[in-house]
């Protein structure tokens, strides 16, 4: 079974407060993100994962005129907070995908304090439903 396990970051001013991180603590931040993906990878579980830009950075798309692109900064819906990196796992049951994911929310904050970050568990559908 496959699972999206999604990491939400508090929107703030629109930027994940990451930013406001001494650069001791945001290092210690991306070595947990390293060293758990690299966990997962020798568990044999990682799909893939990534970090996503804020949502400064992010824009909507519509097929426009003939199909040409129309993008757009928005709207967004309105949120506290965003999507800010996702990994996919290929585990046997739910409950492994929800024990990684309490793994992940346990990463170092500032001061080294886990965040305890919401991680929405979704799982990745292969199909139609078989009747």
């Amino acid at each position: 079974m496959k699972f999206m396990l999604m990491m939400n970051a508090p929107r703030g001013t629109g930027d994940w407060q990451i930013s406001n991180w001494s650069e001791e603590d945001l290092q210690a931040h991306m070595a947990f993100m390293g060293r758990f993906n690299k966990e997962l990878g020798r568990e044999g579980v990682l799909v893939g994962c990534e970090g996503l830009a804020p949502p400064g950075q992010a824009r909507v798309v519509r097929a426009g005129t003939g199909g040409k692109p129309e993008v757009t900064d928005g709207p967004f819906a309105e949120a506290k907070e965003f999507l800010a990196g996702y990994w996919i796992v290929d585990v046997e049951t739910p409950h492994q995908a929800h024990a990684i994911a309490a793994r992940a929310s346990a990463a170092p904050g500032p001061g080294g304090k886990p965040l305890n970050m919401p991680i929405e568990v979704r799982e990745v559908l292969s199909g139609l439903p078989v009747e």
